[in-house]
């Protein structure tokens, strides 16, 4: 399959620090709306889901991969994640617990049913609508996830935002050493990082935009957006990202 035909970006550090940037962006991003501008969670929700429902759409009929396209995916996918899962935990009264087991029961239904259909759940070749529409349906139901799993990491364990942080970082070591050191699935591996750096994301935002009587720095949470979505922008102009092979590609032998 020619490279220009593979329409997800090639893995490499720049991709795991642009992601938990963009998942950190989308919790601050989510809060600005549906806390500071008072939308609520369900207008929250509502609009980001549009926006989602947009980029996924163009992202589909694209015939080459587009970084910023992509990012602005990514964004829309975690922003929608914060607010649905909030709306979820707080609106509906479901929970932090009870919200993150749904919601894990859900990427793992989108997972089984990709596998089903496809024989395989690894991202090596995002080219068709189909795979892609797997592909967009298991990041925002893992996005939605990780929105969950930090909240409850957070408040529910007693932990804090920043001992959250540090579960999640740690728990994120833990993966890269098994990548560099053990022959674990490289597909399975992709998929458990992208999955925790939404929670790292998720309590790093908190961390910065929560009252101090919260366990937050309580920044200005536009603010804080703005200033993490140029730091994403700076690293897509000054670090191209180009279309590249992911883990369990066939015929990509690790170093």
């Amino acid at each position: 399959m020619p490279e220009s035909f593979n329409k997800v970006p090639e893995v490499t550090l720049a991709f795991w620090i642009v992601k938990i940037a963009a998942t950190t962006l989308g919790e601050t991003g989510g809060d600005t709306v549906t806390m500071t501008l008072n939308w609520g969670y369900l207008a929250g929700t509502a609009l980001f889901f549009a926006a989602l429902v947009l980029l996924v759409s163009l992202q589909i009929v694209t015939k080459k991969f587009h970084p910023f396209l992509y990012w602005a995916t990514i964004i829309a996918s975690t922003t929608f994640g914060t607010t649905m899962a909030d709306f979820a935990d707080r609106s509906l009264g479901v929970g932090y617990t009870g919200g993150s087991s749904i919601l894990l029961l859900c990427l793992l239904a989108i997972l089984g049913l990709w596998y089903r259909s496809l024989g395989s759940i690894s991202v090596d070749t995002v080219n068709t609508p189909k795979v892609e529409i797997f592909y967009w349906a298991a990041i925002t139901f893992s996005q939605t996830l990780g929105t969950a799993l930090g909240d409850w990491m957070a408040d529910s364990t007693g932990l804090g935002y920043e001992g959250g942080a540090l579960v999640f970082g740690a728990a994120l070591a833990v993966v890269a050493a098994a990548y560099c050191w053990t022959n674990v699935s490289r597909v399975t591996l992709f998929w458990t990082a992208f999955i925790l750096t939404r929670p790292l994301g998720a309590t790093v935002g908190d961390f910065l935009d929560k009252p101090i009587d919260h366990g937050g720095l309580a920044l200005s949470r536009p603010l804080a957006s703005a200033v993490i979505a140029a730091f994403i922008l700076g690293c897509l102009l000054v670090v191209p990202q180009r279309a590249g092979s992911h883990p369990g590609q066939p015929g990509v032998v690790r170093d």
